[in-house]
């Protein structure tokens, strides 16, 4: 999908997996095609209205998805973090997950970063088979 109107201004592309690509489908159906930002301001009933969502639209409709899960203390830019810090805790090198995430420095996206001891651990680990074969070569060599 391409953002045209990207964070600082800038157009990128953004890459959906099947689930995401198929709700937003069925959403631009239901909102029509015409031109305008993606996500419209909702009347009650579920009336769209050819009108951008506000800031505060935004920041109230997470707030009440969070109510209902439980989850306290959130904020619209927690959802960016989160979507760093999945990727991250996915294996997805840091300079793919700034250039997802539309930031113009890796030092940004690392600042995400909430990996913490396991990650360290399992990036250990990940020598663990070449270490052997480093000690077989050099003993080879004697």
């Amino acid at each position: 999908m391409k953002v045209r109107y990207a964070k600082g201004g800038r157009e990128r592309v953004v890459y959906l997996d099947i689930g995401a690509r198929d709700a937003l489908r069925d959403y631009m159906e239901i909102r029509e095609k015409e031109r305008g930002g993606l996500f419209w301001q909702a009347r009650k009933g579920g009336r769209l209205v050819h009108q951008g969502m506000t800031d505060d639209a935004v920041w109230r409709l997470i707030e009440k998805r969070a109510k209902i899960a439980g989850v306290t203390d959130v904020s619209p830019h927690d959802l960016r973090r989160s979507f760093v810090s999945d990727l991250l805790d996915a294996g997805v090198d840091v300079t793919t997950v700034s250039k997802m995430a539309g930031q113009a420095s890796v030092l940004t996206t690392a600042k995400y970063d909430r990996r913490g001891e396991e990650a360290k651990r399992k990036a250990a680990k990940a020598l663990d088979v070449l270490i052997p074969a480093v000690l077989a070569i050099y003993s080879q060599k004697k």
